[in-house]
């Protein structure tokens, strides 16, 4: 039987003519295989490390950091903002957030002329009532962009603070180093809202307490009202507008009764952290890393080893790991094409962001980079897949 299997794996296997690493796009990265990367770069406070491995057919985590001036005007304030997106169902979402987000935390913090919380809150708003208005005209014609949606990670280091913001699963820890001992230890940054947390059902049920199916656990995942493992996304309006959740919805999404109220919610989880010189790094990451790495793992393998190359040495561990519970190659791993790779592992994108304190009133040039993957048309609606 595990000969069978193989000889399936083998015939997924793609001639690698596209083995050589050479330059990406104008974001300053490199593509090898499914692998995008950018191992070392500057910014605003310090160094940077970025890589995305592909594993679905389309690629639905999308990442950027942009360093610099932080809004519309020159005078600032200047900083580092980093996003994570980790779209399910499709890139749409993830996609949209990639190319609106920043620019409306632009335009709040230009308004407000400084950062703050409800700047943030406000930026994410905005891109949800963006996202599902784009739902609405396109409704008529493609229904099933309605279950489209995606978890959002943000981190923005301005002013000698960092503000983390979060819908889903995806997850930022910070790498702080303790003096008495050396040791360099992770902090989760980030709260979580993904049903297998009994936190978050306990949540749901507040907020719901009409509703006793609210969470399910089904094969025994938990998921929400049965479909979806996260409790706050952008997008996935058809848990969140009933107006969506009829015919032509595939029947799989559409609940058998009517709601009233939004089932998912869009209000991120924002915190403020005061940064110290003991602070070393910050690693953020779609929930892909966290299947296969604990939180104090990913710290000590940034901290044991040079800082370029950071983010795709964390990949590399956990395509190894992924592989090995498949009881194959790391090697053999690498060969299978997207689509059929999603069986093995999902799409992995990782940022690391190292601290400079001697660095936290510099300026330099705007810097502007985003993840890659194998390049497909930007308006390609991805097969019909479930949510997660």
């Amino acid at each position: 039987m595990l000969s069978g299997f193989m000889n399936f794996l083998w015939a997924c296997f793609r001639p690698r003519s596209d083995r050589h690493v050479h330059n990406g796009s104008d974001s300053g990265g490199r593509q090898d295989g499914l692998l995008w990367y950018k191992d070392t770069g500057h910014h605003f406070n310090g160094d940077f490390s970025m890589a995305v491995v592909q594993a679905n057919n389309l690629l639905e985590d999308q990442s950027q950091l942009e360093s610099g001036c932080l809004s519309l005007q020159e005078s600032g304030p200047y900083g580092t903002f980093v996003g994570v997106y980790d779209g399910h169902g499709g890139p749409e979402t993830s996609r949209f957030i990639n190319s609106h987000l920043f620019q409306h935390l632009k335009r709040f913090t230009s308004e407000n002329q400084s950062m703050s919380v409800e700047v943030i809150k406000k930026a994410f708003q905005a891109t949800e009532d963006g996202f599902s208005s784009i739902v609405s005209k396109q409704w008529p014609m493609k229904p099933q962009i309605a279950a489209v949606g995606s978890c959002c990670l943000v981190g923005v280091v301005c002013n000698g603070s960092l503000y983390i913001a979060n819908l889903g699963d995806s997850r930022a820890v910070l790498g702080r180093l303790v003096n008495a001992t050396g040791e360099v230890l992770a902090i989760q940054l980030s709260a979580e809202h993904n049903a297998c947390i009994e936190s978050v059902r306990q949540e749901l049920h507040s907020t719901h307490p009409d509703d006793s199916q609210i969470v399910v656990l089904k094969h025994n995942v938990w998921r929400v009202k049965g479909l979806i493992q996260i409790s706050r996304s952008i997008g996935d309006v058809y848990l969140k507008k009933a107006e969506f959740n009829r015919a032509p919805l595939y029947a799989k999404f559409r609940l058998r009764e009517p709601f009233k109220r939004p089932i998912l919610s869009s209000d991120p989880s924002v915190s403020v952290h005061q940064l110290q010189p003991h602070d070393q790094f910050i690693i953020f990451a779609s929930d892909g890393l966290w299947e296969h790495l604990s939180n104090q793992e990913a710290v000590d393998i940034v901290q044991n080893n040079p800082h370029s190359g950071s983010a795709r040495r964390l990949i590399k561990v956990a395509l190894q790991r992924a592989a090995k519970k498949r009881e194959m190659r790391y090697s053999d791993l690498k060969k299978i094409d997207r689509g059929v790779r999603r069986h093995f592992h999902d799409d992995i994108t990782v940022v690391v962001l190292f601290l400079d304190s001697n660095l936290m009133t510099r300026r330099t040039a705007n810097v502007s980079v985003k993840g890659a993957g194998v390049s497909l048309p930007s308006n390609t609606l991805a097969p019909e897949t479930g949510p997660t």
